[in-house]
Parts: structure tokens; C-alpha cells; sequence
């Protein structure tokens, strides 16, 4: 197949108007891997293929040429101005890995010319992008403050989870647990795979009826009704208004509010101390990574002397790659979200003065969570799109589905790290050996 960058001709003579299709092409590094059509009828990538894109107006090229890449596909997709074909929204999980090897570049000088007089110059203004796109992060710092200050962080967390409570029932299910599950084996229900991750922070934290646990970035509470449950005094704190809400109503409708506390709070304002185990599951991801140290002399702060802590969250493969999400996940999703490899984790806890016990890494098993949370969606998607809107509900689609590309690829990772604060003894004051079941 001939393409327009087969053409060097066509850039010769700026008189050329080039179509959609091949507008497209001069954007992307290599090959269309998957079939596009556009408004004016033009095609490019493979016939056979079993996927495809659609741009459907002029809207939609003027989001990819303004940002060429994941942001500039988003906006299109998410706005409506571009389909996907052969998948559903709510799962688009086989058109991203037929896309994998999808690369945009910016295009010369003499390509913008070509393009602008192809489209119009008017066609190359930026629009406004779809609602559910936050502001960049440079503008962030006068709306909102500094990166990781309260202000910030909680502007950030009601973004991400003050969607709606019922839109999550929907694609959460039953448990209302949106961090990694834990498999036994691959054919277990999500539910079971909850119900599990919980037994095992519990059973890494040697807990026990009577002892008191802090859960910092709780969410709806699951570990914290899990705990109570089995007779744990715990509180749960979390900066989502909606959240706290609903957690605080379970607790009660369970009967568990003697045992059970979730509030709407900074983890930073928890005032008590000399808990006998802390447990942050899926908050480290918000925290910052040059925040590091300061969170983990929190955690030292609040744990009594032979104290446990379990740290659960996303990273990198490795400790050298930039901290900062892509453009896609900062805008749409995890703003001011920040990932890095497990031994910069590790060597912040012990650089303030915290033993660790064992880590583990859960990566498969959040790629199993994420394909049944995309289940979910589809199931439920007239109704997750007459809760939150369409577009909120295909950045979740892509989301999820994207990010299980990740995990199965080793392009992020889910570690737990477990810990003690040493009492003078210098003994961690557990058993030798683990003492939980995987």
C-alpha cells in the first residue's frame, strides 16, 4: 500500500490538499497498525484488520494534530468525535493491544503547512477539551496550590473518586474495593479475590480481636469492616466526601460502628498514636514520590514499638524511569499521580528507621481485578452512562482496560511491602518465618 509518506512529492507541492487519511499518517512514526476511516471517506492501516477507528468530524483530527498521541486519541474518543470498532466502550482492551505499536511524532515544519492548508488554518486552532479533563499540571499550581499540599490532594482525590458512589457499585461490585485483588487461582470470582486481599493484610499485620488498626486512604471501607468484623478497632480516614459517606452508612447498617470510624480527613490530621498496625492500600500512588519520607515518619509516628505496616500500591518495573503519569492518566484520571520502582519504597522505609519483613509483587493478579471491572462496566453500561455521563464512562473503559495492558505487559507493577517499627530490642517480635498464607 502506498501512503502519503510514500509521497514526498506531495510535501513539495504545498498546493497538494492531502486527506484525512493521510493528515493521519504524517502524525504517526511507522505504520498504521489498525484500520482508520475518516469523515471524508479517506482510509489508511491494514483492510483485514478486525479493529478500527473512525474520526467523524473535523473536531476529531483537530484533537489528534493538536496532541498527537494518547491525550490527542483520548479527547476524540472521549468527546465522541471518534469510534472504535470491533470492542465495546466499556472493555476496549483488544483494540489498545492491536494499538500497542502505535507512535505519533510531531510533524516538520513542512508537514504543519501541508496539513493547515489540507484542513483549513482554522481547522488547526485548539478547541476546549472534553469536561472530564482536568487542567494541566502548571495550572493546577495557581487554582489549586502546590503539588501534594492538602488544598491540591483534596481537589485531586474528589476528581478521581467523587464520581458517584453508584457509578462504583456498578463497576466495583459488591465488595465496593477499587485496589488489586488477590487470587488463588485465575478462575475465582472478583468477590472471592477481595474477600482474600483483605485476609491477607490482616494476616500480615497479625491482627486480632482488640488491637487497633489505622487504614489511611481507606476508600469505601473495606478493610476497615473486614477488620472490625473479626473484632479490630479501627478508623479509616479519606479524602473523598462521597466515600466517607458511604462507608460510614455500611458501618452501620453492619452494626460495627462501637468498632468501626471512617472520616472524611487527611491522613496528615489524624491526631491518635500507638496503633498496633496501619495499612495504606492504594494511597502511595497520590502521595508524591519526593513525599516519600515524610509519609513513612507518619506511619513510624503512629505505630506503638513492635508495630506492623503494610503498604499496598502501584509501581514501576524498575527506579530509573521519569515519576510523572502519561499525558491521559494526569489529565483524565490520576492527576498528580506519581509511580516508581519498589526499591525506592523500600529504601525510603528503612531510611527512617522502619525494618522490612517481605515484599511481594502482585502484578497478575491486578490485570485478573481490572479485566473483571471492565466486565462489570459492560455489563452495567446503560446504567454507568445514565449515572455519570458517557464520556466519564469510556475514560474508565479506557482506563481500566489500558492500564491491564500495563500490568500483564510489566509496564507497572503492584507490590506490598510489609513492616515493623523496632522496638529498643531490636527484635521485630513475629515469628521467624511468615506466618500468613499466601
Amino acid at each position: 500500500m502506498t501512503t502519503f509518506k510514500d509521497r514526498s512529492d506531495a510535501l513539495a507541492d504545498l498546493g497538494t490538499r492531502l486527506s484525512i487519511a493521510e493528515v493521519v499518517e504524517t502524525l504517526v512514526d511507522g505504520d498504521v497498525p489498525i484500520k482508520l476511516t475518516a469523515y471524508d471517506g479517506s482510509t489508511t492501516g491494514p483492510v483485514e484488520s478486525d479493529f478500527a477507528l473512525e474520526i467523524r468530524n473535523p473536531r476529531g483530527i483537530n484533537y489528534l494534530a493538536n496532541a498527537p498521541g494518547d491525550l490527542g486519541l483520548a479527547r476524540a474518543y472521549i468527546a465522541g468525535d471518534m469510534d472504535a470498532a470491533g470492542v465495546h466502550p466499556g472493555d476496549p482492551y483488544e483494540i489498545l493491544a492491536a494499538m500497542t505499536n502505535l507512535k505519533f511524532k510531531r510533524p516538520s515544519a513542512l508537514s504543519l503547512v501541508a496539513i493547515a492548508r489540507s484542513l483549513g488554518w482554522e481547522r488547526l486552532r485548539p478547541v476546549p477539551p472534553p469536561p472530564q479533563e482536568t487542567v494541566p499540571r502548571w495550572r493546577r499550581i495557581a487554582m489549586e496550590g502546590l503539588r501534594h499540599s492538602k488544598t491540591r490532594d483534596a481537589e485531586v482525590i474528589h476528581h478521581h473518586y467523587d464520581v458517584s458512589n453508584t457509578f462504583y457499585e456498578y463497576v466495583l461490585g459488591p465488595s465496593m474495593t477499587y485496589t488489586c485483588a488477590c487470587y488463588g487461582e485465575r478462575d475465582w470470582t472478583l468477590e472471592q479475590a477481595q474477600e482474600n486481599k483483605y485476609r491477607l493484610v490482616f494476616e500480615k499485620l497479625r491482627l486480632k480481636e482488640g488491637d487497633r488498626l489505622l487504614d489511611i486512604g481507606c476508600g469505601w471501607g473495606g478493610m476497615v469492616r473486614y477488620a472490625a468484623k473479626r473484632g479490630v478497632h479501627v478508623i479509616g480516614a479519606t479524602l473523598s466526601a462521597e466515600q466517607a459517606a458511604w462507608a460510614q452508612k455500611k458501618i452501620a447498617e453492619e452494626g460495627l460502628s462501637d468498632l468501626a470510624e471512617v472520616r472524611h480527613s487527611d491522613y496528615r490530621d489524624v491526631s491518635e498514636g500507638q496503633f498496633d498496625a496501619l495499612s495504606s492500600i492504594g494511597l502511595t500512588e497520590h502521595i508524591g514520590v519526593h513525599n516519600y519520607p515524610s509519609y513513612f515518619r507518619f506511619i513510624q509516628s503512629k505505630l506503638r514499638d513492635g508495630g506492623l505496616f503494610l503498604n499496598h500500591c502501584i509501581t514501576r518495573p524498575d527506579n530509573t524511569r521519569t515519576t510523572k503519569a502519561g499525558d491521559f492518566i494526569d489529565r483524565y484520571v490520576f492527576p498528580d499521580g506519581e509511580l516508581i520502582g519498589s526499591g525506592r519504597i523500600i529504601s525510603d522505609i528503612q531510611n527512617v528507621g522502619l525494618e522490612v519483613l517481605h515484599e511481594e509483587n502482585l502484578r497478575e493478579h491486578y490485570a485478573l481485578t481490572l479485566a473483571e471491572w471492565c466486565k462489570n462496566l459492560v455489563a452495567n453500561w446503560d446504567a454507568c452512562v445514565a449515572e455519570a455521563g458517557e464520556g466519564t464512562a469510556k475514560v474508565w473503559g479506557l482506563y481500566m482496560a489500558g492500564s491491564r495492558l500495563g500490568f500483564e505487559r510489566n509496564v507497572v507493577q503492584l507490590h506490598q511491602v510489609l513492616g515493623v517499627k523496632l522496638g529498643s530490642s531490636g527484635t521485630p517480635e513475629v515469628p521467624l518465618r511468615p506466618w500468613w498464607q499466601p
